[in-house]
């Protein structure tokens, strides 16, 4: 007869538990013909557990495989805790680090897969691809041999598939101007971008993108900083949607940028942590720079630290909705065999006192999941008046603002999800990503032309020159795509910028096209710079 599985999974759980617990065990042996054995517990938490523990090692019928279980029973463990307490097995801890570090081992370019062949957008500058002789729009056809393309790989196993150790060599087959062209490309250590792009909106107004905060995102935007102040920047966007966070420090360094010497940025406390606050040294070299921070729901931890520091301190004003509300610290602990555990060991809270950190019910982790589509389901995406201040959470900031805590940034100036435009005809196109599909063969059309493209300005007049929006619509048709004059008219202004934005990554602009280009149907941007 097959045994429950809350009695398995409690099983899995006490023979993981006795991997990671140390301590001496009292026991009463006994005669167990004559009577059952008792076990005496001293008084700590983990003593029945331990306990029992011992008697299955000592007693049970078949052998254990203890790295199947411990492997198994581990994320278990650490769910019943927290959200962001979890097991990474050694796979998975490698990538999680490699995309804070700021840099992993592969070929570097950046890819699409429009249809079922990886087309390459571009290559990075000095790096592998660019050094063995790729360029923008060859196609991936095979990797070491195996066939690539018109097979439906998935991008992550692609990805896995170029990436690998330092030095190693991957040969590629690159379909070129119709015909074939073998590459070897030698491995090396790529780095991965935190700030996408910095350019000027206006004479005055500078726009700056992070993605994440990595190890290297501080030197990033001091490396951007001047080009954007020689310009005649007096005020910056800074966007952090969608930056889901990284390294503490990093947020620290950002946030002593813009503000005065003595400011507290943000300070921590836990059960077995005292509270640590974290101060600005007065050297930041953007006190006097206007400042505007993006957010979403996607924005969290360490950009909800810098949005907070921002808004408490009364240094910026903070445009979107309402942060994602992750505010536990987590500290990293390795293992021998390269895997490791992030463990919460304290809370964040901003320099008014909020806590970041939205509630939770340990162990409920789907329902921490889909907080988010609540906040779809209560309209709070869209209207302001529905998200929920709780005034016993009610704090003012030095210069009387009114700012709320129970979990997230709530912003100054609420900028709804965009639904202006949309359309039954703008939904089925980005749904089947045919924007995408076509500026791969617009692309290759305008190869020699977009590689010639210097300037933002150059660039756009060959946008204008391309006839876009005839040659999508016949695109879409020859697809099966009814289109319907209505909802072209609402929408299409939208689909043509896209589709611009995308053609002009092709370029040797890459992310300096696409999202000046984008911006013009940005509300979040748009509300910013007015």
């Amino acid at each position: 007869m097959a045994e429950p599985d809350n009695y398995r999974i409690l099983k899995l759980v006490l023979w993981s538990l006795i991997m990671l617990l140390a301590g001496s065990i009292i026991t009463r042996t006994v005669d167990s013909r004559r009577e059952a054995p008792a076990l005496l517990e001293t008084g700590h938490g983990w003593d029945k557990v331990r306990l029992v523990l011992q008697q299955i090692e000592s007693n049970y019928v078949d052998s254990i495989d203890y790295g199947k279980v411990t492997e198994e029973i581990l994320p278990l463990i650490l769910s019943e805790l927290d959200p962001h307490s979890v097991y990474l097995p050694p796979k998975n801890l490698q990538e999680a680090n490699e995309e804070l570090e700021g840099n992993f081992d592969g070929i570097g370019v950046t890819f699409n897969l429009p249809e079922d062949t990886a087309i390459v957008i571009s290559v990075i500058a000095g790096g592998p691809s660019e050094r063995a002789g790729l360029m923008s729009g060859d196609r991936i056809i095979t990797v070491d041999g195996r066939n690539v393309a018109g097979v439906r790989v998935n991008q992550d196993s692609l990805v896995s598939m170029l990436k690998g150790p330092s030095g190693s060599k991957v040969s590629l087959g690159i379909m070129r101007d119709g015909g074939m062209v073998d590459f070897d490309v030698v491995r090396d250590k790529i780095p991965v971008k935190s700030i996408d792009v910095a350019y000027m909106i206006d004479d005055t107004t500078g726009y700056m993108k992070l993605s994440k905060f990595t190890r290297t995102s501080y030197d990033e935007f001091v490396a951007a900083l001047p080009g954007l102040q020689d310009a005649g920047m007096k005020r910056l966007i800074f966007d952090i949607r969608d930056n889901t966070g990284g390294y503490l420090d990093q947020a620290l360094l950002l946030s002593n940028e813009f503000l005065p010497g003595g400011s507290l940025i943000v300070y921590m406390e836990g059960a077995h942590r005292d509270r640590q606050n974290f101060y600005a040294d007065g050297t930041g070299k953007c006190q006097d720079i206007r400042l505007s921070v993006l957010v979403n729901e996607n924005s969290a931890s360490s950009s909800e630290i810098f949005a907070g520091a921002m808004q408490d301190n009364d240094r910026g004003t903070v445009y979107g909705r309402r942060t994602y509300g992750k505010g536990l610290v987590q500290e990293q602990i390795y293992f021998t065999d390269l895997s490791g555990i992030r463990l919460t060991v304290a809370r964040f809270y901003t320099a008014t006192g909020r806590c970041i950190q939205k509630p939770y019910t340990p162990g409920d982790e789907l329902g921490y999941v889909y907080d988010i589509y609540e906040r779809y389901e209560h309209g709070e995406m869209t209207n302001a008046d529905s998200i929920v201040r709780n005034d016993s959470l009610r704090y003012v900031t030095p210069k009387g603002k009114v700012v709320y805590g129970g979990g997230g940034i709530i912003p100054d100036v609420f900028v709804p999800v965009d639904t202006v435009g949309v359309t039954d005809l703008l939904v089925n196109i980005n749904r089947q990503a045919l924007t995408v599909k076509y500026s791969a063969e617009v692309a290759d059309r305008y190869r020699a032309e977009l590689r010639d493209a210097g300037t933002l300005d150059e660039l756009n007049r060959l946008l204008d020159s391309m006839n876009l929006e005839d040659g999508f619509l016949s695109y879409i048709s020859g697809r099966g795509v009814s289109v319907d004059s209505r909802q072209w008219e609402i929408s299409g202004d939208i689909i043509m910028v896209q589709l611009r934005a995308l053609v002009g990554r092709y370029s040797p602009l890459d992310d300096r096209a696409f999202y000046p280009i984008i911006a013009e149907i940005d509300n979040v941007i748009q509300a910013a710079v007015k």
